[in-house]
């Protein structure tokens, strides 16, 4: 399979997953001329859309690729069935595409109904997890969110993670404002740094590297209990997750 990531927006990934024969699955096109622009380019057959949640910089391009290719399937949680989906996907159900069966994973958190598609090793996350930081909890609670995260790090550390948006160098700098001295974090802001400077992409990102650098997965790391300790005692991990949610909103 091929994986190509499509610029949109500011900070956004449109991503596409293609096999030899050019047939494609697109992946929360928030806009449908940059998506458009690349079938015409790579002479791609689109079968399918996924969906991971409803907002509008995922769910914009829906109805005019659909106009464009009628026949395509649309998968997306419930909170999607209005922008566009037709086929409602929730928690264990699989999704079989390109010879591939994607499962989809409820992720809540950044929405109620925010889902993830997972077909080994590709990891569509939507704004559940971004490169060294989490989705801002615009409808969930620390709590579901921390759930989502755990769900994610049980998969095989192999998985890519395919997360919608460029904000690796700010969550970056924030991990790096809670663990200063963290050897890990301070060799990848040098890499990202290096590649944004470039206007290079720093994604996708494998999941066993991530659980190096993204404090929000690293919640009963002893490292990070003793810089929480320094302002508050929290006895549990979804209570540090919570305080560094906080923290990030603030930074």
């Amino acid at each position: 399979m091929n994986l190509i990531s499509i610029p949109a927006f500011q900070d956004n990934y449109i991503w596409v997953l293609s096999d030899d024969n050019g047939r494609c699955l697109i992946v929360d096109p928030g806009e449908a001329a940059p998506v458009l622009a690349a079938i015409k380019e790579n002479q791609w057959q689109p079968e399918a859309i996924l969906l991971t949640h409803h907002h509008h910089d995922h769910v914009g391009g829906v109805k005019e690729l659909r106009q464009h290719f009628p026949d395509v399937v649309v998968y997306g949680p419930a909170e999607t069935q209005d922008k566009g989906t037709t086929k409602v996907v929730d928690e264990g159900d699989e999704v079989a595409i390109l010879g591939c069966k994607f499962r989809v994973i409820s992720t809540p958190g950044h929405t109620l109904g925010h889902i993830c598609f997972f077909s080994d090793p590709y990891l569509f996350c939507g704004d559940t997890m971004f490169s060294g930081g989490c989705g801002r909890l615009f409808e969930g609670t620390p709590t579901q969110m921390y759930q989502s995260f755990q769900k994610i790090n049980a998969l095989p550390a192999d998985t890519l993670i395919c997360c919608a948006h460029e904000y690796t160098l700010t969550n970056i700098k924030f991990a790096l404002s809670i663990l200063p001295h963290d050897p890990a974090i301070n060799d990848y802001y040098l890499k990202v740094k290096e590649l944004r400077a470039k206007n290079q992409k720093t994604l996708p990102v494998i999941l066993k590297n991530e659980r190096q650098i993204n404090i929000f997965l690293r919640t009963d790391d002893i490292d990070l209990i003793n810089e929480i300790s320094k302002e508050t005692k929290l006895q549990q991990p979804e209570e540090r997750f919570a305080w560094l949610r906080v923290k990030k909103d603030n930074f």
